[in-house]
């Protein structure tokens, strides 16, 4: 081996080196400034709010635990957040692996340190890897500890992870115990980000709601508020979930007038579960879902364990009434119109990522479904007159979705049995063709975020790589050898040329999303040339569209509007912000760059987004034929010439871009 490469010039005018003195290895909290989206899944205004989060957890799990009744939190000028609460503080004795630090030293400033992990100190908590407090502490500009412990008070100050000094014993206090964290954002981090009162607001009541036993003390300076928040509020809810809900849904008829609610123990002290759920007779419903006190909006395993319980209870007390039809509510009939909140409290339970988005532990859907189901089952039998218009309105809704299916059009069915789907292809579940939507996206990146962000029952995706073959300069061999066309022709079912019935068209439109850029344009105008090559018919009955996904998103404070191009965003900056606003302009570098939530809300979501439907004039069918030979055909002296006589008719600003 040494032989074969001797003598080998290097790669390049110079060789790099690479030796061990390259390795570098991060201590303390540098892992967390150098990657925070490890630890809080970004920089942007989640992220941010993130940091709030981890503390007002860890002041609620002093509350859950029985040691704390009342939480303080206080939003400040130049972004200054203070939790405080009345629970044992955090201790400040010596820790015994490390004897010249203190335990608070200790918890804000190493990783996966904490009294979580062993459950002797928390039966069920919302911290698990011991990295909330010392992760804020390393993305806080400034953060200042009090803790009261022993009628004893003791004080510290950090900077970016980094004591300032040792703990201080600050002398005797009477008539007071707990923690007190007062920090700001380090804006080397999180740049001009400001905390939303709103958002805070909204975080602290609903805190409030899913533990009836602590009172929130919510302060906040009258200047940062931009809308209804209150400056001052006291959240206490002796109802708990079921005083949410009520506030929820109040003026919308319901199919019962009473909620379900209540609470429920696991054997075994294994945690217990609280909710409280209703059925709306018009309009969408919702389901929240949180473990121990933390919000989990994917669901999760407690999600699944609430469902079978009300499904299978449904069910049963169907067979009960000797209703047959009851066998055909599925959780979809269920689950429609219901509106209801779930919480659950478990020990060392196991969450998706550290942003804890959805619940995963095993045994909570068992759980859930054990304790709420036998709740379920007394709650419909002891009132047989809701328990019977509860019955009968899910069978309705069970009807009408198998009406909806029997009377769909058979196509979609029939050509999904015979075609081999493209493996890439994420298809949607609906087998309705009218209703349903293929999206065609550049690359795999692109793909990720559109398949996140879709509809899964209308919205299907198909990434495409790269550029694909122009078919307008394509030998036919070419195009039937081409594995991009291929996918794509299997996925529409259809066929191509003298093969082509619209009848076995699998989806209702067609739409070509790329970036918005120079790129994207040129993909867009290769799909479209392939369109109007080989499914002109398709073209023709209006089924192919064209995205409009952003360029620019224009963010001041809590006000952000995206902008389709440059000319969009003067426009935009003119009209909606003032001239002395610092408005911060960011450009998306592509789909694939851009969050699941900004691209669906921006270009997805049929109720905002804005398609361009692509046409074929009836009156210039000639001159579409020629312009399409001369842009995309074989002769290069075409495009030339129509640049020579189009030229002219750009802007300064159009031939610079």
């Amino acid at each position: 081996m040494n032989d074969l490469f001797a003598g080998r010039p290097p790669r390049g005018a110079a060789q790099q080196s690479y030796s061990a003195a390259d390795i570098e290895v991060l201590e303390g909290l540098e892992p967390v400034r150098r990657r925070p989206g490890m630890y809080i899944g970004g920089t942007d205004e989640n992220a941010l709010h993130h940091l709030a989060s981890e503390i007002i957890d860890n002041a609620m799990d002093e509350a859950v635990a029985g040691h704390a009744d009342r939480i303080e939190v206080t939003l400040e000028p130049d972004n200054w957040l203070t939790v405080r609460d009345n629970g044992r503080g955090i201790p400040v004795d010596p820790h015994p692996k490390f004897p010249k630090l203190s335990a608070l030293e200790v918890i804000l400033t190493t990783l996966h340190s904490g009294g979580k992990f062993s459950g002797k100190a928390y039966d069920t908590s919302g911290g698990l890897h011991g990295v909330g407090s010392s992760v804020v502490n390393a993305l806080a500009e400034r953060m200042e500890v009090e803790v009261a412990r022993d009628r004893t008070l003791f004080t510290q100050a950090y900077s970016r992870g980094k004591p300032l000094g040792k703990l201080k014993n600050a002398g005797p206090v009477h008539n007071r115990r707990g923690t007190t964290i007062r920090f700001r954002p380090d804006p080397d981090i999180f740049g001009k980000q400001q905390f939303l009162a709103a958002r805070l607001y909204r975080f602290c009541r609903s805190k409030a709601y899913l533990y009836k036993g602590v009172e929130i003390r919510w302060s906040c300076d009258p200047r940062l508020i931009k809308d209804e928040t209150p400056a001052q509020a006291t959240l206490h809810f002796p109802g708990g979930l079921s005083d949410y809900l009520s506030a929820a849904i109040e003026g919308k008829p319901a199919v019962v007038p009473t909620p379900w609610a209540g609470e429920a123990t696991f054997p075994g002290n294994a945690g217990r579960a609280e909710w409280a759920a209703t059925w709306l007779e018009q309009g969408e419903g919702f389901l929240s879902t949180y473990a121990n006190t933390i919000p989990t909006p994917q669901g999760g395993t407690h999600e699944a364990g609430f469902r079978n319980a009300l499904v299978k209870g449904l069910r049963a007390y169907g067979e009960l009434r000797k209703e047959k039809r009851a066998a055909s509510v599925t959780a979809e009939d269920v689950f429609g119109g219901l509106a209801g909140m779930v919480s659950v409290f478990v020990r060392d339970p196991q969450f998706q990522g550290q942003t804890k988005d959805k619940l995963t532990s095993p045994e909570a859907s068992r759980l859930v479904e054990g304790a709420l189901r036998d709740h379920f089952d007394h709650w419909l039998t002891g009132d047989t007159r809701n328990a019977d218009n509860l019955l009968s309105w899910a069978i309705e809704r069970a009807e009408e979705r198998i009406r909806r299916r029997e009377q769909k059009d058979t196509p979609r069915k029939s050509a999904t049995r015979k075609l081999r789907l493209p493996g890439k292809l994420a298809d949607c579940s609906s087998e309705n063709a009218a209703s349903t939507e293929l999206f065609l996206v550049e690359g795999d990146s692109a793909g990720g975020s559109a398949k996140q962000a879709r509809d899964r029952v209308t919205q299907a995706v198909l990434p495409l790589r790269g550029k694909i073959l122009n078919v307008a300069s394509a030998s036919t061999e070419k195009l039937r050898a081409n594995q991009e066309l291929r996918d794509l022709v299997e996925a529409l079912g259809c066929g191509v040329g003298d093969r082509f019935d619209l009848a076995r068209l699998r989806y209702g439109r067609i739409i070509v999303m790329t970036d918005a850029d120079v790129d994207g344009a040129h993909i867009a105008a290769l799909l479209m040339t392939f369109f109007y090559k080989e499914l002109p018919a398709l073209v023709r009955e209006g089924r192919l569209f064209l995205a409009q996904p952003p360029l620019y998103r224009l963010q001041h404070g809590a006000k952000s509007i995206y902008a389709r191009d440059d000319t969009d965003r003067e426009r935009i900056l003119k009209r909606e912000f003032k001239p002395n606003q610092k408005v911060e302009v960011s450009r998306f570098k592509g789909l694939g760059e851009m969050p699941p939530a900004s691209l669906k809300e921006t270009t997805m979501d049929p109720k905002k987004r804005t398609l361009l439907r692509v046409v074929l004039p009836q009156d210039a069918r000639a001159e579409t034929a020629e312009l399409i030979e001369a842009l995309m055909g074989r002769k290069p002296e075409l495009r030339f010439k129509f640049i020579q006589e189009n030229a002219s008719k750009l802007d300064e600003a159009e031939v610079d871009v």
